[in-house]
C-alpha cells in the first residue's frame, strides 16, 4: 500500500506561484509515475502534469504547459509541482497519484494510489 500527502495549496493572486508537494509512504514510488490531477468545482477530474519514475520523462497538459513544472525526488519519496502565472481557472482541488507502471498516462483511471488533495485557489 502507498498513502500519499498533499500539501502547499493556499489562496494566491492570479499571477503568483505555489508549490505542491506529495509525500508518499508506506512502499517507496521510486518505480511508479507519479501524476498530478485537479478537480473544479462542478468539473471531472482532469489531468495537470505526471512525471516517469526516472525523472527523465515528463507530460503536461496544454493548459499548464509552460507555467508548471513537475519534479520527483526519489530519495524522499516525494514529488513537487510547480506552479507560476497561475490564472483563476486553475482553482480546484488537486490530487497527488501514483501508478504502477511503467508509461505515464493521463488516465486516472489507471492511477492505483491517491491522496486527499489540496485546494488551490487563484483569485483576480
Amino acid at each position: 500500500q502507498v498513502q500519499l500527502v498533499e500539501s502547499g495549496g493556499g489562496l494566491v493572486q492570479a499571477g503568483g506561484s505555489l508549490r505542491l508537494s506529495c509525500a508518499a509512504s508506506g512502499r517507496t514510488v521510486r518505480n511508479y509515475v507519479m501524476g498530478w490531477f485537479r478537480q473544479a468545482t462542478g468539473k471531472e477530474r482532469e489531468f495537470v502534469s505526471a512525471i516517469h519514475w526516472s525523472g527523465g520523462s515528463t507530460y503536461y497538459a496544454d493548459s499548464v504547459k509552460g507555467r508548471f513544472t513537475i519534479s520527483r525526488d526519489n530519495a524522499k519519496n516525494t514529488v513537487y509541482l510547480q506552479m507560476n502565472s497561475l490564472k483563476p481557472e486553475d482553482t480546484a482541488v488537486y490530487y497527488c497519484a501514483a501508478d504502477d507502471d511503467i508509461y505515464i498516462s493521463t488516465t486516472a483511471w489507471d492511477y492505483d494510489y491517491w491522496g486527499q488533495g489540496t485546494q488551490v485557489t487563484v483569485s483576480s
